[in-house]
């Protein structure tokens, strides 16, 4: 796609998406009614980087304990905190459930660095993009409500992943113009879910992370970006 083409597609996403600014300004407005929340939108990644907002980022005040988690997950009946959900969602083999949802076995697949990995306990659960990324991009302005269902999003693939522990900690809180992952396949992927991320919950990107992003999406034609808004 022409550039000036993507620059008007994302010119024009963007006068319907909420910017990191808007959503800070109400962080408790009134969650979207049943069938606008979950309509997905696709885009073409590189239209999806264009569209973030730009702003400088600011860790002032970050406290990893102001986002809440591990909570009791989308079914709290289960025993199963959000940990566990994201686990049994994405075992390749399914693992034994045991009491107080103690997982035995299983299988699964870190796509970061491309290993196959069990235990369950070998395993990290990673916020796609980070804890302290999201705060410096605008989750220092929303409730603890709101940070707490962040941190525990189950409704997008693409907000938590199984990863090696390895892998996770390489990654600590950094962006992709800082990190990526060393599997050379994984790249597309990690590209557009950061994006899918960031655009869900209205976060900001600066200069080095966009730059970084359209570098990524220049090799990745014919990856779309898949996201739905946050309630």
């Amino acid at each position: 796609m022409k550039r000036s083409a993507v620059a008007a597609a994302a010119f024009a996403l963007a006068l319907c998406l909420p910017t990191a600014a808007h959503a800070a300004a109400q962080p408790d407005a009134p969650a979207l009614g049943p069938a606008a929340a979950v309509v997905p939108q696709v885009l073409p990644i590189g239209v999806a980087v264009s569209a973030l907002p730009l702003a400088v980022e600011d860790r002032t005040g970050y406290q990893r304990t102001s986002f809440r988690h591990w909570n009791a997950g989308d079914v709290p009946a289960d025993g199963c905190n959000t940990r566990q959900e994201v686990l049994l969602a994405e075992a390749i083999v399914y693992p034994e459930i045991g009491p107080g949802c103690t997982l035995t076995g299983g299988t699964w697949w870190s796509y970061y660095d491309e290993r196959e990995v069990t235990p369950a306990g070998a395993l990290d659960i990673d916020h796609v993009v980070p804890l302290a990324e999201a705060w410096d991009s605008g989750a220092a302005e929303w409730t603890a409500a709101r940070r707490e269902a962040y941190a525990n999003d189950q409704g997008q693939q693409a907000s938590l992943v199984a990863v090696t522990a390895r892998s996770n900690r390489s990654k600590a809180d950094q962006d992709p113009a800082e990190w990526l992952p060393p599997a050379p396949d994984a790249l597309c992927r990690y590209g557009a879910e950061w994006t899918a991320t960031k655009l869900r919950w209205g976060l900001a990107v600066d200069e080095m992370e966009r730059d970084r992003l359209l570098d990524i999406a220049a090799g990745c034609g014919g990856t779309d970006v898949e996201f739905t808004p946050a309630p």
